[in-house]
């Protein structure tokens, strides 16, 4: 994601409405994306946990949202301080910023820039609580999502993003969120449930997604809207990056979908809608770094390689024992290390830099900065989100009763069903039940 830089007076850029459009619906696209994630996930769950997994993804719109206005986006891209974080008091409630006022060296204002990351901070703790699904007290995610919000994403956001933050001054190629995004909700996902422990029933009992559908469609939201998500990432649309990184983004996704039906056919002998759907956001994953650095048959190659290994990944909870209820560490965690390490072997040096990979003739120079970034985030991630789950657990809980669980939390957390069947039935149920009035009247019909 291009940043912020110093320019000279005679070379300062001027505001430019197509950019700022284009910048203003790719943000629109983005926020798009924590609905069709709430879809995504809400599908994967059993029915009694349908409304408590949209939820948990939709309270994320609301609390970001706030801690970005009052501090969040002072953290991330305020001045840096120690190439740590970053603050600027004049951004304290998004005081003291003009109208056109640019961001610096770019051609949209500030408030155009803050709002596009924004959306990226909100959908990141979203994407966490799909590991969590069936058992976490609402209050308690919430609380979670507003610590590790401060803690973990803006620190790491300054790291990979802002100017002099110690990942983005060494060189890391992060495009859109592939370790800011991805791989630190990956970590905190599995960090949280090492701490939480598993589902009731976990590899006991059935625990199948109750609407396919609802997975597709949610799966469908998440590709349209990551084009704005990629696209948008490179703050304009001026000199072709953000073309290639849309098309890069349609091929890799393309390419893990194949790959993990490949994989899928092969290995349990069918291609089914939950595959596809996970392999599709696999590929997304892991294009999100790389794709302004790689051309597309580098686009297939770091697709299809995500594609087979997330899908084998997914397996991995059942053999080491950690319950990840919907593969947040499967495909984002592994999704966003591979995405990240191939652009050490895939840059091509004709995207957004000239930083060239191994099979480019670039050695394994970017490689190693690739994996500095990758694993300083991952392991700051985990230990940090660990330590929060672990102090709300000691203190306010952080799981609901065993009762509460089995019954089915969204009863418990908010008093209400996904779907309603008390009206289902036959013609003699739903007479017996109407007013007099309708019943004679549905008499009536039926002697008629």
């Amino acid at each position: 994601m291009a940043s912020a830089a110093i320019t000279l007076a005679a070379d300062a850029p001027t505001l430019s409405s197509a950019n700022t459009g284009f910048m203003l619906i790719c943000s629109a696209l983005v926020m798009l994306m924590t609905p069709g994630l709430a879809f995504f996930y809400g599908g994967m769950v059993r029915v009694k946990s349908t409304l408590n997994m949209l939820m948990m993804s939709f309270i994320s719109l609301g609390i970001v949202t706030i801690l970005w206005v009052l501090y969040g986006f002072s953290m991330a891209f305020g001045t840096d301080s120690g190439s740590i974080i970053g603050w600027n008091s004049d951004w304290v409630g998004l005081s003291n910023i003009g109208l056109t006022q640019l961001w610096d060296g770019y051609t949209i204002p500030i408030f155009v820039f803050l709002v596009f990351q924004l959306m990226f901070a909100i959908i990141t703790p979203a994407l966490i609580s799909g590991a969590l699904a069936d058992r976490v007290k609402f209050t308690a995610w919430a609380l979670f999502i507003a610590l590790w919000a401060t803690v973990v994403y803006f620190p790491v956001a300054h790291w990979v993003w802002g100017a002099g933050g110690w990942a983005f001054e060494l060189g890391v190629i992060d495009f859109a969120g592939g370790t800011a995004v991805h791989i630190n909700a990956g970590a905190a996902a599995l960090g949280v449930i090492l701490v939480i422990g598993k589902r009731v029933g976990f590899k006991k009992d059935p625990m199948r997604p109750h609407s396919l559908p609802l997975v597709m469609l949610g799966a469908g939201l998440l590709w349209f809207g990551w084009f704005g998500f990629n696209a948008g990432s490179w703050l304009g649309n001026d000199d072709g990056v953000g073309a290639l990184m849309f098309v890069n983004t349609q091929v890799a996704t393309a390419a893990a979908m194949l790959a993990w039906l490949i994989y899928e056919k092969i290995r349990h002998g069918a291609f089914t809608t939950l595959g596809a759907a996970s392999g599709a956001v696999a590929g997304l994953v892991a294009i999100t770094p790389s794709g302004g650095a790689v051309s597309p048959l580098g686009a297939i190659a770091v697709g299809a390689i995500a594609g087979l290994l997330c899908a084998m990944a997914v397996g991995l909870k059942y053999k080491l024992g950690y319950d990840d209820s919907l593969d947040v560490v499967g495909v984002h965690l592994v999704g966003g290390v591979v995405g990240s390490l191939l652009i050490g072997f895939f840059a091509s040096g004709k995207g957004q830099s000239d930083v060239e990979g191994l099979f480019y003739g670039g050695g394994l120079t970017q490689f190693w900065k690739q994996c500095a970034g990758v694993f300083a985030v991952l392991a700051y991630s985990l230990i940090v989100s660990a330590i929060l789950a672990f102090i709300l657990d000691k203190t306010i809980g952080m799981r609901v009763s065993e009762d509460d669980e089995v019954a089915g939390i969204d009863q418990a957390e908010h008093a209400e069903t996904a779907y309603d069947f008390s009206g289902a039935g036959g013609g003699a149920a739903r007479t017996a039940a109407a007013p007099a009035p309708v019943a004679a009247a549905a008499s009536k019909k039926v002697d008629a």
